[in-house]
């Protein structure tokens, strides 16, 4: 196989257990009632659909700041979880 090709598995994967993360993210706040907790995971998802479509278009710096703005949301999510 060729180079391009593990790539593409790798960013599959990437995507797939993100997603996994993510929907179980929004699914915990959900459950515990944490509105709050709910709208970061939701703004984190949508900055990471952003970022996929940044890397199809190849723009690496717009990639990389919807990446970066997502983690940072998550991790809001999961703070709303824990406090």
């Amino acid at each position: 196989m060729a180079s391009n090709d593990f790539e593409k598995y790798a960013v599959a994967v990437i995507i797939v257990f993100g997603a996994l993360i993510i929907g179980g993210l929004m699914a915990a706040t959900l459950a515990l009632g944490h509105r709050n907790g709910f709208l970061y995971a939701l703004g984190g998802a949508t900055a990471a659909w952003i970022s996929g479509n940044a890397l199809l278009l190849d723009r690496p710096r717009i990639y990389a700041l919807f990446v970066g703005i997502a983690a940072v949301m998550l991790i809001a999510s999961t703070i709303t979880l824990v406090i």
